[in-house]
């Protein structure tokens, strides 16, 4: 663990300021410099500094004396030494299962990535020997363990509900280290290529079922609408008629042409417009009387 630069420069002052004292040649200049150039090299060994994002691990003749930082701290030179440095940052893993078994008997890959960081950098540095190794072979395991509880169905409609109980399941193990799962996110399951084709046909059977139950249902609909239709226009035959007019009317409308249907509609057409026309009067001839 390096010193920070400003603890150089003060040392490099130090060890000029000795020179120049012992360039005097005096017994009590000499023991100045002397005790100038020890303070010189043990400067960067008493002073230290680690980052924002750190925590330096410090044992003390073995045993484990406390966590410094963040900024400067400072240790008894030769008596006290930094066990190691941990980022408490959050950090990503991104774990794989290959060919594993889900509860219904197929087979799958899943990709996932884990969001971890550390809470305790003492148990992260004394409980376990390599904690990033750790949190990744247990994500691996908890991850199958996982896969190998659900069945298929469920994995592909409930990913958030196989995260959060992913992210339960690997946090209970790492607790115990000074880790913490903030989050798991599924990115993406393999299928086989048979199953795809297997699963698409059967969604696309259920499509078309749905479609004809829907058909159905209109067909239902429109034949209740119908019949009612037919009870008003059986009830009352001005209204069928003009219903008649009204469908000659849409059929020409736009055509533009002349329709001749041979039924009563004609006669139904004259009665209505006929009804308060007079009749014409026979011709009388030559010889009637006026």
């Amino acid at each position: 663990m390096n010193a920070p630069p400003v603890v150089y420069l003060f040392s490099f002052l130090l060890a000029a300021g000795a020179a120049g004292l012992i360039s005097l040649r005096h017994d009590a200049t000499n023991v100045l410099a002397g005790l100038l150039v020890i303070m010189a090299l043990l400067l960067p060994a008493w002073l230290k500094m680690v980052g924002q994002w750190q925590r330096a691990v410090v044992l003390r003749l073995g045993r484990f004396r406390g966590v410094r930082g963040p900024g400067l701290f400072f240790l008894i030179p030769f008596i006290e030494t930094i066990q190691t440095l941990v980022d408490m940052r959050i950090r990503t893993t991104e774990i794989r299962a290959e060919e594993a078994l889900t509860r219904d008997t197929v087979s799958i890959a899943m990709d996932a990535i884990v969001f971890w960081r550390v809470i305790d950098a003492a148990k992260a540095a004394l409980e376990i020997d390599d904690f990033r190794l750790a949190v990744e072979r247990v994500a691996q395991t908890s991850l199958r363990e996982m896969i190998g509880t659900h069945d298929l169905s469920r994995l592909l409609s409930d990913r958030q509900v196989a995260d959060q109980e992913l992210q339960r399941a690997i946090g209970a193990k790492t607790v115990s280290w000074g880790v913490t799962i903030t989050s798991v996110e599924i990115k993406d399951i393999g299928i086989p290529a048979s199953l795809q084709d297997a699963m698409s046909r059967q969604a696309q059977a259920e499509r078309e079922k749905q479609a004809r139950e829907t058909l159905a249902s209109a067909e239902v609909g429109v034949a209740r609408q119908v019949r009612e239709a037919a009870l008003i226009y059986a009830s009352d035959p001005i209204a069928l008629k003009l219903r008649q007019m009204n469908l000659v009317y849409e059929m020409n409308k736009e055509r533009g042409t002349t329709i001749i249907i041979p039924s009563d509609l004609a006669s139904a057409l004259g009665q209505l417009f006929t009804r308060d026309i007079a009749p014409p009067q026979p011709d009388p001839g030559p010889g009637a009387p006026i």
